[in-house]
């Protein structure tokens, strides 16, 4: 968990379309909108949904888990249950070679296909799924909020889900846009002519002297 790991990469946003609530509101909507572990016997190799910050295997959302002071805070978990393709592969060729030696004749196409989704399904009961979970960080008062995650399609997927669960809109807020909400003109994001000198532009160290 980054927010309580001390992690420091994260994207910014802010949010619009967020009016008072009451406090149980983030909680409801949270609850709403659960993390739900996959289930072996189906074909699904990953599951999306929010959690509890302190805890990936718990998404009650208590109020007391979500809320810290002026900010609600909560994590959005991703697992992963993919079976290795060379690994079937392997389990595959050596069930080929021994219906080969049995039936002293290759596998058709339907018996070899039946044989791939038995195999799948063996080794999917045998792996765990591969989690990862992204702190979320959202200032009530302020309406800034933080996704601490590196990967931008991580960070995209995370936005699409608070709009969902939320019904906000969540906006980026580098620095280019940050200036452009508070009024600023592209213009005058420019270097100054102290960021421009060839020496600083190369890197070179100046001297006092």
């Amino acid at each position: 968990m980054p927010i309580l790991k001390g992690a420091v990469t994260f994207a910014r946003f802010r949010v619009e379309g967020f009016d008072e609530r009451e406090t149980s509101w983030i909680s409801k909507n949270l609850k709403a909108h659960p993390f739900e572990p996959i289930r072996k016997a189906s074909e699904d190799d990953r599951s999306a949904g929010w959690v509890e910050l302190e805890d990936r295997d718990r998404s009650g959302f208590a109020t007391g888990s979500v809320h810290y002071g002026e900010h609600a805070l909560f994590s959005y978990r991703i697992d992963v249950l993919k079976v290795p393709g060379g690994q079937l592969r392997d389990e595959l060729d050596r069930w080929l070679k021994v219906f080969e030696a049995e039936h002293t004749r290759p596998a058709n196409r339907r018996e070899k296909n039946d044989a791939r989704a038995a195999l799948k399904q063996q080794l999917r009961q045998k792996l765990s799924p591969r989690t990862r979970t992204f702190d979320v960080a959202w200032n009530l008062k302020t309406q800034e909020l933080q996704v601490w995650a590196a990967s931008r399609k991580t960070v995209e997927e995370i936005e699409a889900a608070l709009e969902k669960t939320f019904g906000i809109k969540v906006l980026a807020l580098a620095p280019a846009a940050a200036a452009q909400a508070l009024g600023f003109k592209e213009e005058s994001l420019s270097p100054t002519p102290e960021l421009s000198w060839p020496d600083f532009e190369a890197g070179a160290e100046v001297s006092d002297g």
